[in-house]
């Protein structure tokens, strides 16, 4: 297979006309190709082409439409992003709070293998764990000033400190390797069973992730999907053979996740603050209806009334 050459701005801006992209404003568009990467942009092209197999645009779509399309998602993503550190900071609050409380507050105390899960299954997992969490230790410790002041001056960093270098993934894959009695006890914070909350954390590990890295996110489709919830009967979203189309493995199925753990002021701003980049957007995008964006990103056109619901927890 031949390897992909370089293109100039100029090649780049022919490459999308042939294919019935329209430019406005090419010297714009120069700018922002140099600015933004070219190969970032066009990863936005799908939803303005005529078919899966049919690889031209949409007649009248335009690079100012791709590029709003593009800038939307670096908003939507920042939204979500700050949203989902909440409940990271929540949830390694609530796990440190607890474990600590029952298992003391020294590596040496909280990281023996006896407080994780017995099943054999799980010990390999247990052991690897505890060798990935000291290491955090080791290698990200002197980068924050509380690890590096507890290990200096006390010889030990307590949990409500470690988790502060653990990754969200970390704290996610934990938490599916502690005692029943303790996953309950965290889980039941939320008013979740322990097979919820697992779900949620590897959900929202895995978006975090996502935003992290600046990927795209409008179209992000998780391998994991969520239960069924009263939220998806309230909106009336439209089932295909007896599933749900929305809110099951797509980001308003983090939303649905959002809803339940944040806390009614977060999640009413949360909503609010997408709705208003959404109606920014439709301003700009004149080829293709609001509904196909929303279709694309699994939103139900009514998803704001999620906010009237009654939510299953508040701070």
């Amino acid at each position: 297979m031949a390897g992909k050459e370089f293109k100039n701005l100029a090649e780049q801006i022919e490459i999308m006309r042939a294919k019935g992209l329209m430019i406005l404003d090419e010297d714009k568009a120069r700018s922002i190709l140099l600015r933004e990467n070219y190969f970032f942009i066009n990863g936005y092209r799908h939803l303005f082409m005529k078919s899966s197999n049919d690889k031209r645009f949409i007649p009248g779509s335009t690079f100012e439409e791709m590029y709003a399309l593009f800038t939307f998602d670096r908003r939507f993503r920042n939204i979500i992003f700050k949203n989902v550190l909440i409940i990271e900071n929540n949830i390694k609050s609530i796990i440190s709070y607890q474990l600590s409380k029952k298992y003391g507050y020294k590596e040496k105390d909280y990281l023996k293998p006896s407080n994780f899960s017995l099943d054999r299954k799980k010990s390999r997992q247990v052991n690897d764990l505890i060798h990935k969490m000291k290491r955090q230790v080791r290698v990200n410790g002197a980068q924050h000033s509380a690890t590096l002041h507890y290990t200096s001056n006390y010889g030990y960093v307590p949990m409500w400190i470690l988790v502060k270098v653990l990754s969200f993934g970390i704290i996610s894959e934990m938490y599916t390797i502690l005692k029943p009695e303790d996953q309950l006890s965290i889980a039941e914070y939320y008013d979740f069973d322990i097979h919820t909350l697992a779900n949620y954390l590897s959900i929202l590990a895995n978006y975090r992730n996502l935003c992290a890295h600046e990927d795209i996110l409008f179209e992000h489709k998780t391998q994991k999907q969520v239960d069924d919830t009263k939220y998806h009967a309230y909106l009336n979203i439209p089932k295909t053979d007896n599933e749900y189309i929305y809110g099951k493995n797509d980001l308003f199925a983090l939303i649905i996740i959002l809803k339940q753990m944040l806390s009614d002021e977060e999640f009413r701003l949360l909503i609010y603050e997408i709705g208003y980049e959404l109606d920014i957007l439709d301003g700009k995008v004149e080829s293709i209806p609001q509904e196909k964006i929303l279709d694309r990103m699994g939103f139900p056109t009514n998803f704001r009334d999620i906010i009237d619901i009654e939510g299953d927890f508040n701070l």
